[in-house]
Parts: structure tokens; sequence; C-alpha cells
């Protein structure tokens, strides 16, 4: 069973604004987006049966990153990383450049990024080591 580390009513306190009609789907995007990415390189207290974190301060802090992913995702509407893809689109007369390979840009090209919000979640003082270490592998 897939972990998912908010819920709608999280995301509306989070951002003080009415959930997306599939805030399910985008929350459980965001939950999988975030453990490929950040939270499977760290170490926390979970339980034995689907990994969910035990200690209370672990969960409020995957729960607001996650909900900050899917906020940055609303914004920018770019779940998928595809703005990141293309330098420069023509069409007929119409120009646009934007951060592809050849804007110069020294960032992913086409990749998806973790929301800075959500990192700082996970960065939060209250997340003392003895409850979670970010970027820790142990076996």
């Amino acid at each position: 069973m897939a972990r998912v580390y908010a819920t709608s009513a999280e995301y509306e306190t989070y951002t003080g604004q009415t959930a997306p009609a599939d805030i399910g789907a985008l929350l459980a995007r965001a939950s999988r987006f975030l453990d490929s990415r950040v939270i499977r390189l760290c170490w926390y207290d979970a339980d034995d049966v689907i990994g969910m974190p035990t200690d209370e301060v672990v969960l409020e802090a995957f729960s607001a990153a996650v909900c900050a992913q899917v906020q940055w995702w609303e914004e920018t509407g770019d779940e998928l990383g595809v703005a990141q893809r293309y330098g420069t689109v023509k069409l007929g007369s119409a120009s646009l450049s934007g951060p592809g390979s050849s804007s110069g840009s020294s960032g992913p090209v086409g990749g998806r990024e973790v929301a800075d919000a959500a990192m700082e979640a996970l960065r939060s003082p209250d997340l003392t080591p003895c409850r979670f270490v970010l970027g820790l592998v142990c076996s």
C-alpha cells in the first residue's frame, strides 16, 4: 500500500485555500515523488506495516512537505517538469524562450524538482537527530 502523507484537510490548512477537485491524486503523487527524491534517503522511526512515521513531529513535517509540493505544482502548473524542457518555441510569428537547454540555464532540463518549501519543512529545527535525519541511509 502506498503511503500518502497528507490529507485534503491538511492541504487546506497549510495553504489557506480550497483544495482542488483532484487533491487526493495530487497528494498521492506528491507523496510518491518525495518518497523517491528525499524521504527514502532519510532515517526515521516507522511502523512495520506500511512504513508511516511513528513520530508525530516527523509525520507533520512530511505532511507539510507534501502540501508544499502540491501547492508549488498548482502555482507553477508544471507537475511534470515540462516547462524546463524547451529553450525556444516558435509558432508562426510568435516565439517563446524558456529555461531549456538553449537558454544557457544551468538547471536540469526536463527534470522535476522538489519545491523549496517542501525541503524547508524537512529541515525544520523540530526534526532533531533523535527523530529524523535528512539524507542518512541505514541498514
